[in-house]
């Protein structure tokens, strides 16, 4: 990754803070520091953060407050950390609006990883470069055929996803998604009807660190539950007539069919 921009750690451990900080500031990150949750807060505000690492145990307000005073303002990437080993922990994470988790002790490998995955599916198109317009004087070349390129944006029930800008529309509104809802999104629009397991979506969420060998725990296979959920909550599907996702029990998830 090159300037990746600014990474917030939020960390009262300071073994953890300066492990997650060395990682970060490795992948090329302005890093900042905070052992507390206001501190934090006030650092993703000031250098208008990218990533924030936040740890769930804070001394003086809990992960969880944080988080929700972080989402008042910012659309940052947040990796939660917690050491409970508690699946709790994780859905409430998630629930919340943490874009990813995990649980200590970690692989900076794998630290690395995730940030990685997430960079590269940004939650904001670039903006468009203008066309650099001919002077007058200038005669017009012949413009060559034009082959048109597939369109980026896929309909689907009265929703619009547009994969290259990273834009999903409902019944003409504006659909805020975090990056993982988006990409689970996007693949179950991409499947056209076939279903997709749990575990596939896992691999989908995880990026390319999750190959087709790398163990799918049950607590990454809940997680996909809750991010399912938040987004069902946010298309406003009724779960006895779902619009857009089945529930295939037992397996995983697939597309409604078209409706007329």
């Amino acid at each position: 990754m090159s300037d990746p921009g600014v990474a917030v750690v939020i960390e009262d451990d300071s073994d953890v803070r300066n492990l997650v900080a060395a990682v970060l500031k490795q992948s090329g990150f302005d890093v900042h520091i905070a052992p507390n949750g206001r501190a934090g807060v006030e650092l993703v505000r000031t250098h208008e953060a990218a990533v924030v690492t936040l740890d769930v145990g804070l001394p003086d307000i809990d992960g969880y407050e944080v988080l929700r005073r972080i989402r008042d303002f910012s659309t940052c990437y947040v990796v939660m950390l917690t050491s409970r080993g508690d699946e709790l922990d994780t859905l409430t994470a998630l629930q919340s609006g943490a874009d990813d988790y995990l649980t200590k002790p970690f692989r900076p490998r794998e630290l690395r990883a995730r940030v990685a995955a997430m960079l590269r599916r940004p939650r904001v198109a670039a903006e468009p470069v203008p066309a650099v317009q001919p002077a007058a004087s200038t005669p017009l070349p012949e413009a060559p055929a034009v082959v048109p390129s597939p369109s980026p944006v896929v309909e689907h029930n009265g929703l619009a996803l547009n994969a290259d800008a990273r834009t999903v529309v409902l019944d003409g509104r504006d659909l805020p998604l975090t990056r993982s809802e988006f990409d689970l999104l996007n693949e179950m629009l991409k499947s056209n009807g076939s279903v997709r397991t749990k575990a596939d979506l896992v691999r989908v969420v995880r990026g390319e660190y999750y190959g087709e060998d790398t163990y799918i725990s049950d607590s990454d296979e809940r997680a996909i539950e809750v991010h399912i959920g938040n987004l069902r909550r946010k298309l406003e599907e009724d779960p006895k007539n779902p619009r857009w996702l089945q529930t295939v029990r037992g397996v995983g998830y697939r597309l409604t069919p078209g409706r007329s």
